[in-house]
């Protein structure tokens, strides 16, 4: 008995320690600066790129190909001397907002802003519209004095 507690514990001591390790970066050590502010403003800027490959990843969270050129990237315009702002700045530029992970709100961005919402409220309106639906049993009428009779007699096993 002692065991089995034993092991369902460290089963789930081990399950808590995996869920609980962030994800490891796709960055290898030629990308990194060797000055600690300029690589956490690489990070940071890298955070917030999406990978267009991986679509549901950052660019410093994924392996792909196309992830590590736009790392490079990042990096190569905080050398030349960019802000953060003008780094992303320059990235859209070339690859639209779709590469921010937090799309700005403009008029081509509102459907993309506004679909979450839509969805919640005509799903509201389809569980409203389901609930509120007229059941298929009718309510049936009273007896009349003459079917009450006949009812009784049945039920008296006195026939018809």
């Amino acid at each position: 008995m002692r065991s089995s507690v034993v092991s369902v514990l460290a089963g789930i001591v081990a399950l808590g320690l995996v869920c609980v390790t962030p994800p490891a970066a796709a960055i290898d050590a030629a990308e990194m600066f060797d000055d600690p502010a300029k690589e956490l403003r690489a990070r940071e800027i890298s955070r917030n790129l999406r990978c267009l490959v991986c679509q549901n990843q950052s660019i410093f969270d994924s392996n792909a190909t196309l992830a590590k050129d736009l790392r490079v990237l990042v990096r190569e315009r905080i050398e030349a001397g960019d802000t953060d702002g003008e780094a992303v700045d320059f990235i859209v530029a070339r690859y639209g907002d779709y590469v921010l992970l937090e799309p700005p709100v403009k008029p081509a961005t509102y459907v993309l802003w506004a679909a979450p919402f839509v969805l919640l409220i005509f799903g509201f309106l389809l569980v409203r519209a389901f609930l509120r639906r007229p059941s298929d049993a009718v309510a049936p009428k009273p007896l009349d004095a003459e079917e009450r009779a006949a009812a009784r007699r049945l039920l008296e096993g006195g026939g018809t």
